[in-house]
């Protein structure tokens, strides 16, 4: 008898990652990453710019979500392209704070290979947990 899938993950001994920075996570693709306004209002106060201003001009509504926008070409609009840093980075979003950990990513093993060609932390470095990432992977269902 095998263990359950949930009980033993094809991650169970753990994932290695370390993020390099590199704005990879960030630019180049559509997509979208949740916020609510208490996150919105923290994104203004580190800003020091209004909550209406900030939602107005880096939020759109989908459904009944709201979701950072995008630059035509995928860019986050919080993305530096000249340092490729995020311009939010203290607060950024829990979407945000949690890759690659994403229960999309941690379906299977091909579905964490798909990520590390755009993802050159993916994979290398410091080694998480299992509880470590059950811990991530809970924060945002994605």
């Amino acid at each position: 008898m095998s263990d359950k899938p949930a009980d033993s993950p094809w991650y169970k001994d753990g994932l290695c990652f370390s993020c390099t920075q590199c704005g990879n996570c960030c630019t180049g693709f559509e997509g979208v990453v949740w916020v609510t306004d208490s996150k919105i209002q923290a994104i203004a106060d580190f800003l020091g710019q209004p909550f209406d201003e900030v939602k107005q001009m880096h939020t759109r509504k989908i459904g009944n979500r709201v979701s950072l926008r995008e630059y035509r070409n995928g860019d986050c609009t919080f993305f530096d392209g000249q340092t490729r840093r995020c311009k939010i980075y203290p607060v950024r979003p829990p979407q945000c704070r949690t890759w690659p950990f994403w229960n999309s990513n941690l379906e299977s093993p091909e579905a964490w290979r798909e990520i590390q060609p755009n993802c050159p932390g993916a994979g290398h470095g410091k080694l998480y947990t299992l509880e470590q990432i059950r811990e991530q992977a809970a924060v945002i269902d994605l």
